[in-house]
């Protein structure tokens, strides 16, 4: 016991106490420390996955233009200038082009055909040698007319010199006079007679021209369907060849009924009313001709009616059957706003185009747009000649974007480069 009354051990269970507890809770912390540690570290991911989730999950407020980061280039788009101009309305109708002339040669007389004096696929003119049928079966006939009416003629003179001699008997009273009046009848029978040769000698030598085939009408001559040393009837449909009238040619194409009253009152008026033909996807122009004629009803099953143009085809880009798109001027706007096709767009607003201001950024301007002829559009209002407007790079915009425009201009251009380079660097 020590003075302060408490009770005194002996030193060597203190010194116990001190090393033998002391060195078992040790071990057992050193069990338990690794644990400990992966369960704080499986709470702490589980702490930031929670607030990650909260954070992600948490709406957003709506940015209906979101702040362009410093430093960010503006997107570049193509303008092009609204320029004041004029533009043709046209009707557009599927066509065929149609000969003026097509003619095939079916042999009016039989017999074999002896010589072909063509080349197929030629140019020929009206009256040139194309075919030769033999002629000799005509000649014979021609022969035979001949001689019968050489014989008619002989007896028709025969009998009017005894009509004379018989007129003079009757006045004396020497014959009868039945004798006398059959005798007139038998003259008007010989000049029948004599009539009818001739006319057997007419058609003998039309035979024989119908055995020389020529052309026509000037035009180009197609495939031969029948080789000499063949025979060949009038009967034959196909024919020889057939030869198609190649200028001027025609071009057939229909319209809807609701075009009647657009077209009738300029074309009786007397206007030359230009109609060009494109190809079959109405792409590239093939020539250029006119109204020619209107048809005289319109088709109650299709509701079209047709009309048919006439063109020169001086260079045969048109070819007989051909399908063509016929493109029908019907007037012309004079003085309009013209922009390209591809810079007006339709959503809720309407029509719009994006308008690049001298600040270099863009403003959404509805525009009331007419019609359209090739890769232009007339703008009837919202725009003035001068201004630019997108064509390029519009799905990227929004009204008041800054933006860095290229002037649409020649491909590689000086001027081009400089105005794109110009805007790049003053956009924000």
């Amino acid at each position: 016991m020590d003075g302060g009354g408490g009770i005194l051990r002996p030193m060597d269970e203190q010194v116990r106490e001190f090393e033998v507890e002391p060195a078992g809770r040790s071990k057992t912390a050193a069990k338990r420390s690794p644990m400990r540690r992966a369960l704080v570290w499986l709470l702490g991911l589980g702490l930031l996955a929670g607030l990650g989730a909260a954070a992600w999950l948490r709406p957003q407020p709506h940015a209906t233009h979101p702040a362009r980061p410093a430093g960010e280039l503006a997107p570049t788009v193509r303008t092009a200038a609204v320029t004041m101009g004029d533009l043709p309305v046209e009707l557009v109708g599927l066509g065929t082009v149609t000969p003026e002339a097509t003619v095939t040669l079916v042999p009016v007389v039989g017999g074999p055909l002896t010589e072909v004096a063509f080349t197929e696929g030629q140019h020929v003119k009206k009256g040139d040698f194309l075919a030769q049928i033999d002629p000799r079966p005509y000649e014979v006939q021609l022969a035979q007319a001949q001689a019968t009416l050489a014989r008619d003629k002989a007896l028709l003179d025969q009998s009017r010199m005894d009509l004379q001699r018989y007129e003079t008997l009757k006045r004396q009273e020497s014959i009868a006079r039945q004798t006398a009046e059959d005798q007139v009848f038998l003259v008007k029978q010989y000049e029948a007679a004599t009539q009818l040769d001739q006319a057997a000698i007419d058609s003998a030598k039309l035979n024989l021209i119908y055995c020389r085939i020529t052309a026509p009408v000037d035009g180009r001559i197609g495939l031969r369907r029948v080789d000499p040393g063949n025979l060949v009837q009038p009967s034959t449909l196909t024919g020889i060849a057939t030869v198609v009238q190649m200028q001027p040619i025609t071009v057939i194409f229909v319209l809807p009924e609701d075009a009647v009253q657009r077209i009738l009152p300029r074309f009786n008026a007397g206007e030359k009313l230009q109609v060009v033909a494109y190809d079959r996807s109405d792409i590239k122009p093939i020539a250029t001709g006119e109204l020619y004629a209107v048809g005289s009803e319109i088709n109650t099953t299709t509701g079209t009616f047709q009309l048919r143009a006439r063109f020169t085809n001086k260079d045969e880009t048109l070819f007989p059957q051909q399908f063509v798109n016929a493109h029908l001027v019907v007037e012309t706007l004079h003085g309009v706003a013209l922009v390209p096709v591809a810079a007006v767009q339709h959503g809720p607003p309407g029509s719009y185009v994006y308008v690049v201001g001298s600040d270099q950024h863009v403003k959404l301007r509805p525009v009331s747009v007419g019609t359209a002829h090739g890769d232009r559009v007339a703008v009837l209002s919202g725009l003035a000649a001068g201004e630019h407007v997108v064509v390029d790079g519009l799905d990227r915009l929004h009204d008041g974007m800054a933006v860095a425009p290229v002037i649409d201009a020649p491909a590689g251009s000086a001027g081009a480069t400089a105005t794109h380079v110009k805007a790049r660097k003053a956009a924000p």
